[in-house]
């Protein structure tokens, strides 16, 4: 686990779009936090990363929105799904199993279904500015973070 200080807006959009430069095809996010926190920036600088022209807005109604880019881009807010299961509706498995990048917002609702391996970021409050705590989840994602912290 890696906590990150971020100051203010700008340091999160860096964060992301380093972030971006550093997935890969199949590459999963995992992002928690709280309303506010920063969840919607991060992806937004990280689709910018993979070279995505669309304004990315979250899918809180759609559940997965898709993006063209460098790599397919699969943006998933899963704040209003009753029950994991209800992933596998629209597609959830094709979408994780590709070789594009899933951002997926509020995966905390999620958790028995997610891939054994997925970097996750949680984004909190922290004073006036942001904490952003990275959970690598396998030896690819271990090496993002560092990577990402240097």
């Amino acid at each position: 686990m890696v906590k990150i200080y971020l100051e203010n807006e700008e340091k999160t959009k860096e964060i992301g779009y380093k972030l971006g430069k550093l997935v890969e095809p199949g590459s999963v996010i995992c992002l928690i936090g709280d309303l506010g926190a920063g969840k919607t920036t991060m992806t937004q600088s990280l689709a910018k990363a993979l070279e995505v022209d669309d304004y990315i807005t979250s899918p809180t109604f759609t559940i997965v929105n898709e993006y063209e880019g460098r790599l397919p881009l699969y943006h998933f807010d899963v704040y209003r799904i009753g029950c994991s299961e209800e992933m596998y509706d629209i597609g959830y498995d094709e979408y994780i199993n590709s070789d594009g990048v899933c951002i997926i917002e509020w995966a905390n609702l999620i958790e028995d279904i997610l891939p054994d391996e997925y970097l996750y970021v949680e984004l909190k409050y922290k004073e006036m500015a942001r904490e952003m705590i990275l959970t690598p989840k396998g030896e690819k994602y271990e090496k993002i973070v560092e990577e990402l912290i240097k």
